[in-house]
């Protein structure tokens, strides 16, 4: 992670668009975030091509979180038989 004072701008590709970001993170980092989300976007097109941009980036968001909520409850419970074993 960049510290404040050293935030991180890049260009990235994203459904054909281009977007400015700024962020704390390496470029690296945004760069490969940016690549996840296009990839998404476009596998979550593929199956449902009369999906405008706002609606497949709304879809998009949804899948992104629902894969984030399953590994944090995945996570949660290998924390939990971690902290088990070690007691």
């Amino acid at each position: 992670m960049v510290s404040q004072s050293e935030k991180s701008r890049t260009s990235v590709d994203i459904y054909g668009r281009t977007y400015n970001i700024v962020g704390n993170e390496k470029t690296e980092h945004m760069r490969a975030v940016a690549n996840l989300v296009d990839d998404k976007m476009r596998e979550i097109h593929a199956v449902n091509k009369s999906l405008d941009s706002t609606n497949l980036a709304v879809l998009t968001a949804v899948n992104t979180m629902n894969d984030y909520i399953k590994l944090k409850e995945e996570f949660e419970v290998l924390q939990k038989l971690l902290e088990e074993k070690e007691e």
